[in-house]
C-alpha cells in the first residue's frame, strides 16, 4: 500500500496536523457517540497507513491523540481533566471539542487539532478497514435541525447528507470484512437525503439488496424527521435485513418544553409514529433519550414526561440532566436548583427500572436465534437477537456464529442466555 504521506504530497490534500504524525507511537482515546467512533476507526486506518504504531498506554506514546465530546456539562469537564493530564505530551484533539471551545481548550492546554472532515478526506486515500463483526457506516454530517440546547449542531455544521455510492461502498467494505452488523450513523439519522432530494428509506433499500448475511443497526432518529418518511420507513423496517430496533429520542413529554426546546414535534407525534410502528412491528425494540431539568420545566411538565414515558413503554432511557452549553440559546435561560434536576433523574430511574423488569420478564425462557458480535469479557460473548437484545453467552462463541439461545435471566439492561 502506497503511504499516506507520499498520496498526501501527490494529491496536495496533506493534512498539516496529521503529517506531523507520521512515523510515531500514537495513543489514542475516544469519547462519545457511534459517529465519533467512525471517525477513531478512520483515524487509525490514517496512522497506520503512515507508519505509526497505536499503543496501548500514553507512557508508551510520542503522541497523544483525544477524539472529544463536549454534549453535556461532566463530558465537558471530563475532556478538560484529561487535556491536562496529557498536557505535557505531544498532544492532538479532534472531535466536537475543538470546533465550538477552543478557548476553553487553551486554557489547559495547547494541542494540535485535527478537524474530523480532514480525517474523513485522508481516509478515502487510504480505504482500508480492519476485519471486525461490526462495521460503522456514517451517512453524513450535521443536523437539519436547530435545537435550543444542543452544542453538536454548532460543531458539526448544518446537514450534509453523503452521497448514496460512497455509502454504499463502506456498508460492502465492512460486510466483506466480517461484519454481520452495520450500524448506520448521524447526527439525526432520519434527515438523511433533505439536502439530496432524497430520502432515509431510498438508501435502506439500495443497503438491504447487497448479498451477504449481515443485518443494519440504525442509528438515533429525530421525530420531526421521521414524521414526513414514517410510512415509507415502516415499510424498510421489513426487511429482515434491519434489526427491528428503534432510537427516537423524546426528550420530554411535555408540549411546552418541547416547543422550549424547538424540537419541531409535539408529544403525541411521538405517540402516533410508536402506534403505527408497532402496528407492524409489535416486537419493536425502543429506545429513547430524555433530558430532566430543561429551564422552566415544571413539576406538571415532568410528570407528562413520566405518563409518555410509560405510554411508550420503552426498553432503554438514556436520561441527562440539563447542563447549558455555551453558544447556545437555551445557556441563556433561568437553570433549575441541581437539587431538582437531582430528584427528577432517580424519579425517572426507579420508573424506567420498574417498565424494564416488566417488559423483560416475558422473554425468560424464551428460546430465540441470535449472531455472535462482541467480547467484553474475556469468557464471555455479547449476541443480538432480530430486535437487537443483548444476550450474554458465558462461552466463548466465535464472532458471526448464529446460534440458538435459550434466555435464562433478566439483568435490566441485558439478558443472560445460554446455547441451545
Amino acid at each position: 500500500m502506497q503511504r499516506l504521506s507520499s498520496l498526501c504530497t501527490s494529491t496536495g490534500a496533506c493534512i498539516s496536523a496529521l503529517h506531523s504524525l507520521v512515523g510515531k507511537d500514537v495513543y489514542l482515546e475516544e469519547y462519545g457517540c457511534t459517529f465519533n467512533h467512525a471517525d477513531t476507526l478512520a483515524l487509525v486506518e490514517v496512522l497506520k497507513a503512515q507508519g505509526c504504531t497505536i499503543v496501548p498506554t500514553p507512557e508508551e506514546a510520542d503522541a497523544v491523540v483525544l477524539n472529544t465530546c463536549t454534549v453535556i456539562g461532566p463530558t465537558e469537564r471530563l475532556m478538560l481533566r484529561q487535556m491536562r493530564r496529557y498536557s505535557g505530551h505531544d498532544l492532538y484533539l479532534t472531535g466536537c471539542m475543538p470546533a465550538v471551545q477552543m478557548d476553553a481548550i487553551c486554557e489547559v492546554c495547547s494541542p494540535k487539532v485535527i478537524p474530523p472532515e480532514e480525517i474523513r478526506a485522508a481516509y478515502t486515500l487510504v480505504n482500508t478497514t480492519v476485519p471486525s463483526a461490526i462495521g460503522v457506516v456514517q451517512v453524513g454530517q450535521g443536523c437539519a435541525g436547530r435545537c435550543s440546547y444542543c452544542i453538536t449542531r454548532n460543531a458539526r455544521g448544518p446537514l450534509q447528507s453523503f452521497q448514496p455510492p460512497d455509502i454504499y461502498n463502506r456498508v460492502q467494505q465492512a460486510v466483506d470484512n466480517g461484519a454481520v452488523e452495520v450500524q448506520l450513523t448521524g447526527q439525526d439519522l432520519s434527515s438523511w437525503g433533505l439536502d439530496l432530494g432524497r430520502s432515509l428509506p431510498d438508501l435502506l433499500r439500495g443497503i438491504t439488496a447487497f448479498p451477504g448475511d449481515y443485518r443494519l443497526r440504525l442509528g438515533m432518529m429525530n421525530p420531526a424527521t421521521v414524521l414526513p418518511i414514517l410510512d415509507d420507513l415502516i415499510a424498510a423496517y421489513q426487511s429482515d435485513r434491519i434489526f427491528q430496533f428503534l432510537h427516537l429520542p423524546i426528550q420530554s413529554g411535555s408540549d411546552r418544553v418541547l416547543a422550549a426546546m424547538n424540537r419541531s414535534y409535539t408529544a403525541s407525534d411521538v405517540q402516533q409514529i410508536l402506534r403505527a410502528f408497532r402496528e407492524v412491528h409489535p416486537d419493536l425494540t425502543l429506545m429513547t433519550d430524555l433530558i430532566v431539568g430543561f429551564p422552566g420545566e415544571t413539576d406538571q411538565d415532568f410528570e407528562e414526561t413520566l405518563q409518555m414515558i410509560t405510554a411508550l413503554s420503552p426498553n432503554k432511557v438514556n436520561m441527562t440532566r440539563y447542563s447549558g452549553r455555551p453558544g447556545t440559546p437555551a445557556a441563556d435561560l433561568p437553570d433549575l436548583q441541581d437539587s431538582v434536576k437531582k430528584d427528577r433523574s432517580r424519579a425517572v430511574n426507579d420508573h424506567v427500572t420498574t417498565l424494564y423488569h416488566q417488559k423483560n420478564s416475558r422473554w425468560i425462557g424464551e428460546e430465540v436465534g441470535v449472531v455472535v458480535t462482541e467480547q467484553r469479557k474475556l469468557g464471555s460473548v455479547i449476541t443480538r437477537d432480530e430486535r437487537y437484545q443483548n444476550i450474554v453467552i458465558p462461552e466463548p462463541l466465535p464472532f458471526g456464529m448464529k446460534c440458538r439461545v435459550q434466555i435464562e435471566q433478566d439483568c435490566t439492561y441485558y439478558f443472560i442466555g445460554s446455547l441451545v
